[in-house]
């Protein structure tokens, strides 16, 4: 699921490109996020009844660091390649390996951090500054993601959660968008449209199934894929082709990725929360 996730953010990202010299990249982001809440407030119905005030809050936490990830992003791939600001955007996830709950394979970290490293290549030098501090930022809120999107995944059922979280993100991207909105056609509406049902609302479901499987920790380094997986979208979209260096930061990260999903498994009890499942052991995140 993780992996089908990861594929279909990088294939959104790609296809989204495209779209910066018509809307922006706020433009494109924002209402990317704005469409995905609209299609899971239709689909999932949420009932804010059903809602404790911890969980709502929790939510609308969520949907801000969403909002924040997305848009910080999109900000970061309009100045640098896509391979190298996901590889950038991936410390936060790395971080959450590292030292969130669940951890266990941070040696699995090592070669992960390495491949990063490899992708980036400081030592060559000219990177768009503003572009790092975007993608940097963009890590920052996508740490914040994986904790909460396991916080509101073991507390509320099926994906109401998300049918509440990403509206917040959506309203947040709809006041990034708003410069750009005087540009949009039917036909970029519709374009949109399709993009949002492939990369929040598809790839996001899919993030919070696996959340609820694994460790924040593994799912921190199993992300390590995703700086590859967005080299090659930018090879075949975008033909942004990556040097040796690279190629080998690739095998790096999917070698991590692959064992973090071997020992990353979360393990149940009996308890039932009050929603009447079962509760993981490490549910209980901070938020």
């Amino acid at each position: 699921m993780a992996a089908a996730s990861m594929s279909c953010v990088q294939l959104g990202l790609a296809l989204s490109v495209r779209l910066f010299d018509q809307l922006g990249p706020l433009g494109v982001a924002g209402l990317r996020l704005a469409w995905a809440g609209v299609l899971l407030v239709v689909l999932i119905r949420p009932r804010l009844r059903d809602f404790t005030g911890e969980d709502l809050l929790a939510c609308c936490l969520l949907g801000a660091v969403t909002a924040g990830m997305m848009l910080l992003f999109m900000l970061a791939v309009a100045r640098i390649p896509l391979g190298t600001a996901s590889a950038l955007e991936f410390l936060g996830p790395l971080a959450v390996s590292l030292y969130g709950p669940g951890g266990g394979h941070r040696h699995w970290a090592a070669p992960a951090a390495v491949g990063v490293v490899l992708l980036t290549q400081p030592w060559q030098g000219g990177i768009n500054p503003v572009g790092l501090a975007f993608a940097l930022a963009a890590g920052a809120c996508w740490g914040a993601y994986i904790l909460l999107t396991q916080h509101v995944g073991d507390r509320v059922t099926g994906l109401t959660g998300l049918a509440v979280s990403i509206p917040v993100a959506g309203a947040i991207g709809m006041l990034a968008a708003a410069p750009s909105l005087s540009r949009v056609t039917w036909q970029l509406l519709a374009i949109i449209l399709a993009l949002a049902a492939l990369h929040p609302v598809v790839t996001f479901s899919l993030e919070l199934q696996a959340l609820r499987r694994l460790t924040a920790s593994a799912f921190g380094t199993l992300m390590s894929l995703e700086p590859a997986i967005a080299l090659l979208a930018g090879l075949l979209v975008l033909r942004q082709v990556p040097g040796a260096p690279a190629a080998a930061g690739i095998v790096l990260v999917v070698i991590a990725g692959i064992a973090a999903t071997r020992t990353g498994g979360r393990a149940t009890v009996s308890s039932d929360d009050h929603c009447g499942r079962e509760t993981p052991r490490d549910a209980q995140l901070p938020v």
